[in-house]
């Protein structure tokens, strides 16, 4: 299979994924956002309210793969089977890495109809979105990635729902997306180089970060959007790398110092020496 070249194009601009902030009352993972509205419950919760199943009655499409649920509204019953095949693979890459994850994945007939369920003011430019407890895909987004963009995003998003994306902003947004992406690249076969192809430019030419990625770099919009999602993935690469996966793991309510015996510039210092090494 051919993969375009850089980020953009293997993920076909997914800028960034909604934390299940606004449901549990903190603030949201897209950074300089205003906060979005929450969630209506009756779309998200089980038990006692509506269930996903129940989201469109009479015309939800219901599939459901060895260990994940599909729900679709208005589109092919084929094209749910192919997406619960993707989820039952993401969710067995993350469950390696950090542990069991829902695989529930909801496919709207539109991008509208995805934002009212995801509470979301914008859509623009994305894929899928990752909310609490599940997955909602963007139709729009999702028909632009390529076969192999399509499984790292379903993984990404899966593995937000698993960290439970910026736990309330104690999370680095660069450890939270980092994360994300090195579950989704993690089986993905797609070469360093060409996965990173924009910051990969930027090194061979001379330039590397001096920093880690803030949350304004991840900004939709941001003027090097895609090097700082490369920036963060190839930081937890690293990390698992050097470290292991389980470091990596634990990085999460823990800081590079407790966990890696690394002070914050030693570390930048080797994420510095790890990027000239992989991307030149």
């Amino acid at each position: 299979m051919s993969v375009p070249k850089g980020r953009r194009a293997v993920l076909a601009g997914m800028l960034a994924l909604m934390s299940a902030g606004p449901f549990a009352g903190t603030g949201p993972l897209l950074a300089g956002a205003a906060p979005l509205p929450p969630t209506p419950a009756s779309h998200l919760s089980y038990g006692a309210r509506t269930s996903p199943r129940d989201l469109w009655p009479g015309a939800a499409v219901i599939v459901g793969g060895e260990h994940s649920l599909v729900v679709g509204h208005g589109v092919p019953a084929a094209v749910l089977r192919d997406l619960a095949a993707r989820a039952d693979r993401a969710r067995a890459t993350i469950a390696a890495i950090w542990g069991p994850v829902p695989a529930v994945i909801l496919f709207p007939a539109t991008d509208a109809e995805a934002a009212t369920l995801a509470g979301a003011g914008s859509t623009h430019g994305l894929a899928a979105m990752a909310i609490a407890d599940r997955v909602i895909v963007l139709p729009s987004g999702y028909a632009r990635l390529t076969e192999t963009g399509r499984d790292v995003v379903i993984t990404h998003e899966l593995a937000h729902v698993a960290t439970g994306a910026t736990r309330g902003g104690r999370v680095p947004m660069w450890l939270s997306e980092g994360f994300a992406d090195y579950a989704g690249y993690r089986d993905a076969g797609i070469a360093v180089r060409t996965a990173a192809a924009e910051l990969a430019a930027e090194v061979r030419s001379g330039v590397l970060p001096a920093r880690l990625p803030g949350p304004a770099d991840f900004a939709p919009g941001a003027p090097r959007l895609a090097q700082a999602y490369e920036e963060a993935w190839l930081a937890c690469r690293f990390v698992a790398e050097r470290f292991g996966e389980k470091a990596l793991v634990r990085l999460y309510g823990s800081d590079v110092g407790s966990t890696l015996g690394l002070t914050v510039a030693e570390f930048t210092g080797a994420w510095r020496d790890y990027l000239r090494k992989e991307l030149t």
